[in-house]
């Protein structure tokens, strides 16, 4: 499906063409201005071209707007240790030391040369700070870690209180017949062939939420904000419960309380930044555009999926900021299968009738600010196809597997287009990425 002339002709004279100097993104740091949330996607979990900008967006996010940290698509505990080290805390001698605990696919995904140069980054920054003044943090969203996350709520009250430590061993017990994959669980658990940890992991919360006032002045060894970090690990045990029970209920079930737990953090370390520096703390979020961009736009709806983007756009409305990526081709990092090596793969270039398409016509790189063009939002008001690759790609379904129907205007207000993008660069690079897809195969795979 070809795009008319006069489609082409409106979006170019309202496209910033984007020429790589700092005053491209002036327009997204004078809407974020008054925001307490400035979500940044990406259109694939491996493209340096977003991870570089998103981070360059952010450090200005943080110098000129005093935004308070950077939240992100990670585990919790992992990111928190990217949080001490950032943070000056920790014994990690380096960036790269300080992101060893990525170690679980896709280790790409935030062990890469672009998340490297930003955390070396944020702690030069917040060494510089005066002595007093708060640090940016770095956390973790999502709810994945739920061995390492039932390890840390244990190792906290051992210091704490050894007592309340048995009881919490006790309880998370009841994960130990399941092995190291939580899956098992779900399926055993949904099935009735084993017993719901559901009543132990949400007794362990309420035990350490109301014992928040008690352990506070226990130990002078115990940070600040230790409790927040433990009682936040109990929280996502009782979520990824539910989670991997919901699994085995389909697709929306999973998906809703995984992006809800997203929101749900977000607020809750909103809240603690807040208490923890004497005024509202805003926050950066890092995450695909499937879950940043609002999902009430988009194909997802039909489903009865929700996501994050949504869910703070209804509660802030214009508070929070949404800024989508998009690119007609290159290359990207990826695996052919779930818990597959890391590739270097060549991206089809975008299908007919497809944003990306439309803004390939247009030009090279450029900015759409929905926000301020109301002539942008009604010529793109139609429902076009839109490209999501996360760590799995299958160019030989690209249909079927990567696209879905949305309505841009309405899932973002700012979209930056790049026409040919390049894989992000793992820290461990192998024979098999460093050699990449050859290009002769290109575009059939075969």
């Amino acid at each position: 499906m070809a795009d008319s002339a006069d489609l082409i002709h409106t979006v170019s004279a309202a496209a910033q063409p984007l020429t790589g100097a700092p005053a491209d993104f002036d327009v997204i740091l004078e809407h974020a201005a008054d925001a307490s949330v400035v979500l940044i996607g990406e259109a694939s979990h491996g493209t340096h071209d977003f991870y570089r900008v998103r981070a360059e967006l952010t450090k200005r996010l943080i110098r000129e707007h005093a935004f308070a940290g950077v939240a992100v698509e990670a585990d919790w505990p992992d990111a928190f240790r990217v949080n001490r080290y950032v943070r000056g805390l920790s014994d990690d001698a380096d960036a790269h030391e300080a992101l060893g605990g990525f170690r679980r696919f896709p280790q790409w995904m935030w062990r890469n040369a672009d998340v490297l140069d930003f955390v070396g980054w944020l702690r030069a920054y917040n060494d510089a700070l005066p002595t007093a003044a708060p640090r940016v943090g770095f956390y973790g969203l999502d709810l994945y870690s739920l061995h390492a996350s039932m390890a840390a709520v244990l190792s906290y009250l051992d210091i704490v209180d050894p007592d309340a430590a048995a009881r919490a061993r006790r309880r998370y017990a009841c994960f130990d017949h399941f092995g190291d994959d939580p899956q098992e669980y779900g399926y055993a658990a949904t099935r009735g062939w084993a017993e719901s940890c559901e009543g132990d992991v949400v007794a362990q919360l309420l035990e350490l939420q109301q014992a928040a006032a008690t352990y506070a002045p226990r130990d002078g060894r115990v940070l600040a904000d230790a409790h927040f970090f433990a009682e936040q690990n109990a929280r996502l045990v009782r979520n990824a419960e539910a989670y991997y029970r919901a699994m085995f209920r389909g697709r929306a079930a999973s998906w809703n309380l995984r992006d809800r737990h997203m929101f749900d953090t977000l607020g809750h370390l909103a809240t603690h930044l807040a208490a923890e520096r004497g005024c509202a703390a805003r926050l950066v979020v890092w995450a695909h555009n499937s879950h940043l961009g609002d999902a009430s736009a988009t194909e997802m709806a039909t489903h009865g999926e929700l996501n994050l983007g949504q869910l703070a756009r209804e509660a802030m409305g214009p508070r929070s900021l949404h800024v989508g990526f998009t690119t007609h081709g290159g290359t990207v990092t990826a695996a052919s299968d779930w818990g597959g090596p890391a590739q270097r793969m060549m991206v089809r270039p975008a299908l007919p009738g497809s944003c990306e398409q439309l803004l390939h016509e247009v030009g090279t790189s450029l900015l759409l600010d929905f926000r301020g063009r109301s002539d942008l939002r009604e010529a793109l008001a139609t429902p076009r196809l839109q490209r999501a690759i996360g760590v799995i790609y299958r160019p030989e379904t690209e249909r079927q597997s990567h696209y879905f129907l949305t309505r841009l205007p309405q899932q973002f207000d700012v979209l930056l287009h790049y026409d040919v993008t390049r894989a992000v660069e793992p820290l461990e690079r192998t024979g098999l990425w460093d050699r990449g897809e050859f290009p002769a195969t290109y575009p059939s795979a075969l």
